[in-house]
């Protein structure tokens, strides 16, 4: 019987990988929306269940031989050899880890994702803290595979944003932080109107906004769709099918609004991906942190813009002209832009945010590397939250419990992604900007079609065809940078303040 051809052989492995990990996705969305709360312990069976047999996949030794076959023949293309490349490095990764741990993992973090659903609303972190113990345990046990890196942080943020480390991330983070504080507290003294977003805004009408502006900026609901959940995500399940979640509160219309674009971000990268590339190792995003940057740039540089409100406001008035009777789109764009010291990141302004951000880094890192003790997180995140914000949290709902990472996953490399995408999005913004004359005039009439069409050939259609640093620099012509995003805020914050 004839052997079929390495690379024909490797595109039909790969599009079960993609398939295992779309079932995968397609359990956890629903266990974000619609599961209900007694079908959870059955959810954490199957995830674990599914992430044994994908990780079987991954690491049959037939795969490495098809690898091995293909890298012999020469002649690769560039896509070819990049196409290798990240294969290679998924199963050489996933090779290290025991099928034995993550099953045990995967389950482990579905039942600690569900205490979490319970626990949050009862204020209860003690509930949580032997299983979030395991959780650092097993996340230890998962870098301890790869003893190559230097520290645990190390292996995460690698995992996360391919060639860089935790020394890079507190070079950026250290100047963040030295250049966000003294402008934080000149920004957080003035005084804006913002009253009006306390008004009663009907959740329909919100949610059709927000996923009538999304589909504006070019997120194809024809392949995609959006549902509710508590902490609004991203998702694909399938090659054409990359799904959003939103929140909305009827006192606040602009949370609904920011995270659909936020999500519609995110969405519209995968959207983007070339089409010969999907279902294959190159077939997404090419790091947390570019991926990030997406999302940041819909959501603020573009959705809270001057040109923004400009295009938009007599549409918001139309679909709530009582509640925005006495508004004026000048007020409603400072409004969007106010800056407050607050004690939840989601909820955070683009000053602040990175703030928050830091406090998560920094607390796990020192969890990973020992430092600070499970026990000890709660009280750690309130010291961090005075020391940085000048806050206190009444309780741990809106302390250690707000976030749903560490109840989901692991702990580790889950944070500086976020921090990483805002620098990024100044830096693709301002490259999209010298590409694209008369942008500004384009948003003010509503019209996203070049914006969407510069990043879609520049950003989105490349998948992981290059590094992450590769990307950056032959989309922007350097190498990532905190200039253009520290710029941006200048210009931006002495603008509303003058």
């Amino acid at each position: 019987m004839t052997q079929p051809e390495p690379w024909a052989a490797l595109r039909r492995h790969w599009q079960e990988l993609a398939d295992l990990g779309g079932i995968g996705a397609l359990l956890g969305w629903d266990q974000s929306t619609y599961l209900p709360r007694a079908g959870a312990a059955s959810r954490a069976r199957q995830q674990a269940l599914l992430s044994g047999i994908r990780h079987a996949r991954a690491t049959d030794a037939a795969y490495g031989r098809l690898l091995d076959g293909a890298q012999a023949q020469g002649d690769l293309t560039p896509v070819q050899t990049r196409t290798l490349a990240v294969a290679r490095r998924n199963f050489d990764q996933a090779t290290r880890l025991p099928a034995e741990f993550v099953q045990t993992f995967s389950q482990h973090a579905g039942e600690t994702y569900s205490a979490w659903v319970q626990a949050r609303p009862e204020n209860d972190f003690a509930r949580l803290v032997p299983l979030l113990d395991k959780t650092l345990d097993l996340s230890q046990q998962a870098a301890a595979y790869f003893p190559e890196f230097a520290t645990p942080m190390d292996y995460f943020i690698d995992a996360a944003d391919e060639g860089m480390t935790a020394e890079q991330v507190d070079r950026v983070f250290t100047a963040l932080r030295e250049a966000l504080v003294p402008m934080v507290d000149q920004a957080a003294a003035a005084q804006v109107r913002t009253d009006f977003l306390s008004r009663h805004y009907p959740i329909p009408a919100q949610l059709a906004l927000g996923e009538a502006i999304a589909r504006d900026y070019g997120y194809d609901t024809g392949a995609g769709r959006q549902d509710l959940t508590a902490h609004p995500f991203m998702t694909r399940l399938g090659a054409h099918d990359v799904r959003i979640t939103t929140r909305v509160r009827e006192d606040d219309p602009t949370d609904a609004l920011y995270s659909t674009l936020h999500e519609a971000g995110h969405a519209m990268y995968e959207q983007g991906v070339a089409e010969d590339l999907l279902d294959t190792p190159l077939g997404g995003g090419v790091s947390a942190g570019v991926h990030e940057s997406q999302s940041r740039l819909w959501e603020n540089l573009v959705g809270r813009s001057r040109a923004f409100w400009a295009g938009q406001f007599g549409r918001f008035r139309d679909a709530f002209p009582e509640q925005l009777a006495d508004v004026t789109e000048d007020e409603m764009f400072r409004a969007v832009n106010v800056v407050r010291r607050s004690l939840i990141r989601t909820d955070a302004d683009e000053l602040t945010y990175n703030l928050h951000v830091i406090t998560r880094y920094e607390l796990e890192r020192d969890l990973l590397n020992g430092r600070l003790a499970v026990r000890d997180l709660a009280d750690a995140w309130h010291a961090a939250y005075d020391t940085n914000l000048g806050l206190r949290a009444p309780s741990d709902v809106d302390g250690v419990l707000q976030d749903v990472h560490w109840y989901g996953g692991r702990i580790g490399g889950a944070f500086q992604g976020y921090t990483i995408g805002n620098v990024l999005s100044a830096q693709f913004y301002a490259a999209a900007q010298a590409a694209t004359p008369g942008l500004e005039g384009d948003l003010a009439r509503g019209d996203f079609t070049r914006l969407h069409s510069w990043l879609r050939e520049q950003v989105y259609a490349p998948g992981r065809l290059y590094t992450p640093g590769d990307l950056v620099e032959r989309v922007t012509g350097q190498p990532m940078t905190v200039e253009p995003y520290l710029a941006y805020l200048r210009g931006k914050y002495e603008g509303l303040q003058g």
